[in-house]
């Protein structure tokens, strides 16, 4: 019997309209070791040839419908895509099963994949803002699980071959997946999902939840190197501060999430007002917080030129000090709530965007409702327990910059004197 895939359906009144998101618990954070960017490999190319068809058939059939198909793979997991009308679901919709149970893994397919991926990497390594984060990710994960792009490391995709991505391809499934479906949903296409998903509309077990994604295991949180220098000849400058924070659906994650609006969401977020309009320092400003079922990043980020660095960094330093040290207004407060509850109802919108956070959710093993939940808790929330939070989740920030080397040289010695290196630094 084949495995059981746990079915989430979401029935929106559209023209006519499918989509189906499969998220298979298994991304990027578990590549094992020597074979880092393994799963984003084998993602590319469960469309490349699956069950009956090769990847020209696979190409004519999604094509031929109008649909679209597409798959990425995350830390988490791998998301697989299906846009269709509802009266081709049955025709696509079996096409699901193959790829996750069926992919042919074609050697000459498999090296396409590799060299695209391998160009992509090459172009990250130009880029400051992805070095900038790259480094980061080395401060806060090591060699842990988060501790890599899902890109995978350009040595390990260059050794990986169709014998690794066969056994990655047989454990697909240890952890479980999830189908998401919303939109017109037609009656039969249940029956067709039950034959080759072997689906099952089931509620959220929490018996058996996700394992936490640990940070790296060679040094404790506080022992880390507390900076990372990215040398690169550019009048450019990006500063990422941040920490590993929490998991997704963690009790403190909602007041994470409120300070994320505050500090980096829109025009009237904290860091554009302080670094843009007040100073004029940064000419692109946020913060970073994705969904992850481990330590997730939490990192105040901002690109500035070589002149004014110093003072986006010092603006930096004082705006992560701030969240601890001090409590935000019942102005700001209420703002980010507004700006909390737009970007659920933003998220909403699509047919797509629906199928994929229910599919996200269950595949964090998070309950269907969590977002209403958190809507519901929302009015709760206090300006004093967001800096409360602060103060147990935001102590040790970790700085990785990447620019010109004098540069960085001159903002090491600026970081030096901070109170947090003195507390991270072994």
């Amino acid at each position: 019997m084949s495995p059981s895939c746990d079915l989430v359906l979401d029935p929106v009144t559209t023209t006519g309209v499918l989509s189906a998101k499969l998220w298979i618990r298994r991304g990027s954070s578990a590549d094992p070791l020597g074979q880092r960017g393994g799963h984003q490999l084998l993602g590319s190319v469960l469309s490349r040839g699956c069950g009956p068809v090769d990847h020209l058939q696979l190409a004519d059939l999604v094509e031929g419908c109008g649909a679209g198909l597409r798959c990425d793979t995350h830390e988490d997991g791998i998301l697989i895509s299906l846009k269709c009308r509802d009266v081709d679901a049955d025709r696509l919709l079996p096409a699901l099963g193959w790829m996750l149970r069926q992919p042919h893994l074609d050697e000459g397919q498999i090296e396409l994949e590799r060299d695209l991926s391998l160009q992509a990497l090459q172009r990250q390594k130009e880029d400051p803002f992805h070095r900038a984060f790259d480094g980061w990710r080395q401060l806060a994960y090591g060699k842990g699980p988060y501790g890599h792009d899902p890109l995978g490391i350009g040595v390990d995709l260059e050794q990986l071959q169709k014998a690794e991505l066969a056994c990655l391809a047989e454990d697909l499934e240890s952890n479980g997946s999830v189908l998401a479906l919303s939109g017109t949903i037609p009656d039969k296409s249940t029956e067709r999902l039950e034959e080759w998903l072997g689906t099952t509309k089931t509620k959220l077990s929490r018996e058996e939840p996700l394992a936490t994604i640990q940070e790296s295991a060679e040094l404790e949180p506080g022992k880390r190197p507390s900076l990372g220098l990215q040398a690169l000849p550019t009048e450019q400058v990006v500063l990422m501060l941040g920490q590993a924070a929490l998991p997704h659906g963690q009790p403190d994650d909602l007041a994470l999430r409120l300070l994320q609006a505050h500090l980096g969401s829109g025009m009237s977020s904290l860091l554009f007002r302080r670094l843009r309009e007040e100073h004029g320092v940064a000419y692109d400003v946020g913060v970073h917080h994705p969904a992850r079922a481990g330590a997730a990043p939490f990192v105040m980020h901002a690109s500035t030129g070589v002149d004014r660095a110093e003072l986006s960094l010092e603006l930096l330093i004082s705006s992560w000090c701030e969240l601890m040290e001090t409590t935000i207004s019942e102005l700001d407060l209420k703002l980010a709530k507004a700006k909390f509850r737009g970007q659920l109802a933003h998220g909403s919108q699509t047919t797509g965007q629906r199928a994929e956070r229910r599919a996200q959710l269950r595949g964090l093993n998070l309950p269907d409702d969590h977002d209403q939940s958190c809507l519901n808790q929302l009015e709760q929330l206090q300006a004093s327990d967001l800096r409360d939070m602060a103060l147990r989740h935001l102590q040790s920030p970790q700085l990785s910059l990447c620019g010109p080397e004098e540069t960085l040289e001159s903002l090491k010695k600026q970081w030096s004197l901070s109170t947090f290196a003195e507390s991270t630094e072994p």
